[in-house]
């Protein structure tokens, strides 16, 4: 499992007075401190390397200890072929047994050796499960990062076009003041000025709702004021092919892999079951047995013991066989498991590919329309100044202005979702 540094930042002082600048490292950081799923499976990793020990898997002795100490009283009735004879009620009787005893395995088909090995196979199968769910979580908050930063885009783009709304009206203002503009031209102006304000507004409430998400993502109060200050970057040097090859990385894929290898073992446990099972036994034992009347009024016996005992199956209605039937299927399924991982990924990866390299060439062609749509709203704007352009080619040129930045935008954001879903799928995010 990779190691990440989980850097320490202060989110919960005053959060209410000021806003703190998040970088997206730190909100990984954060995330990856704070995520719960990620603790869960944390504990699993313990609950595994604990069971991961030979004693488990039942290649340790045992050693019981057990005393039984049982007082009584009998009516005691006897004749002896002496002719006495012995009647006694109420007579006290002790009965005092204790034994130690120390058990080892010494065979049983090598069950013990491949129960140990199916353990160590589960302890790194969760390993890579936390492994699965850290790629998941970054990629998550990386995700959700860069949709902050394409909503504070949006709100840059609606701003430019607010100047521009301002500007005409402006213009339309001067122009009526010597008497070349109507009421209409002006009522119009505002009315649309007004309109890219409720814009603005509405567009700073998804901002936050996008940064409110970011915070569920960290596991943090959802009322702390953050600042995302980045840009929107993609890399350029990803690969098809160098994607396919490494999917065997993904932590998922592994798991499965280690799954198939946790199968296998429980189909060697499963034919272990038909071999004899050897024991050596050894011990100490105690036995005391008092009465206050009768023929024996004490005989205590105590000494070690020392022997071997062999268990050998010989029928017990085909259930061994049954139980290795159904760990082969089992291990089939694990098989047929990673085969439905493998073929799932790899279309998530042509597909996400597909996306990642479209967005990118379509994000060189919206560069152009950007500049071109700017140097037309520029344009008409000075046009509509000298009168030879209308309100309606100025809106019009605006909207055009407006839409573009939004595709540009949506297109940044869309090849960079594409390349965290690349680099989580081969395991690469950090």
């Amino acid at each position: 499992m990779k190691k990440y540094t989980l850097v320490l930042f202060v989110l919960f002082l005053s959060s209410r007075a000021f806003s703190q600048t998040l970088s997206l490292s730190d909100a990984v950081s954060i995330a990856l401190k704070n995520n719960l799923d990620i603790e869960v499976l944390k504990n699993n990793v313990q609950i595994a390397d604990i069971n991961n020990h030979i004693s488990i898997a039942g290649g340790r002795p045992t050693v019981t200890a057990t005393i039984n100490d049982n007082e009584q009283i009998t009516n005691v009735n006897q004749k002896l072929n002496t002719g006495v004879e012995i009647r006694r009620n109420g007579a006290a009787a002790n009965q005092l047994n204790s034994n130690v005893t120390a058990t080892i395995l010494l065979y049983n088909g090598n069950r013990v050796k491949f129960v140990k090995k199916r353990l160590e196979q589960v302890e790194l199968q969760s390993l890579q499960l936390v492994n699965a769910q850290v790629q998941n979580t970054i990629a998550a908050v990386m995700t959700k990062y860069y949709d902050v930063i394409r909503q504070q885009a949006y709100t840059r783009t609606i701003d430019q076009s607010i100047d521009v709304a301002q500007k005409r009206l402006d213009i339309v203002k001067a122009q009526q003041s010597v008497g070349l503009a109507n009421n209409a031209d002006l009522f119009q102006s505002q009315i649309d000025l007004n309109t890219l304000y409720q814009t603005k507004q509405s567009q700073q409430l998804i901002i936050e709702q996008a940064k409110t998400d970011l915070l569920l993502l960290m596991n943090v109060r959802p009322d702390t004021l953050i600042s995302v200050q980045d840009t929107i970057i993609v890399e350029r040097g990803i690969g098809l092919n160098d994607i396919l090859k490494k999917l065997d990385r993904n932590a998922e894929l592994m798991a499965a892999d280690y799954q198939i290898r946790i199968a296998e073992q429980l189909i060697k446990e499963t034919t272990a079951l038909r071999y004899p099972s050897l024991r050596a036994n050894a011990g100490y034992s105690y036995n005391r047995n008092q009465q206050a009347a009768g023929l024996t009024l004490l005989n205590q016996s105590s000494g070690p013991l020392i022997g071997l005992s062999l268990s050998i199956p010989i029928y017990n209605g085909g259930i061994f066989k049954r139980q290795e039937q159904i760990a082969g299927i089992n291990a089939k399924n694990a098989g047929l498991q990673k085969s439905i991982l493998m073929r799932n990924f790899s279309n998530t990866a042509v597909r996400t590919y597909q996306a990642y390299t479209m967005s990118l060439q379509q994000l060189e062609d919206q560069k152009k329309n950007i500049d071109l749509a700017k140097q037309l709203l520029d344009l008409t704007l000075q046009r509509f100044q000298l009168r030879q352009a209308t309100i309606v080619e100025v809106r019009q040129a605006q909207q055009s202005f407006e839409n573009i930045g939004y595709t540009f935008t949506n297109l940044s954001f869309a090849a960079k979702a594409a390349e965290i879903e690349l680099l989580r799928l081969v395991n690469e995010l950090k």
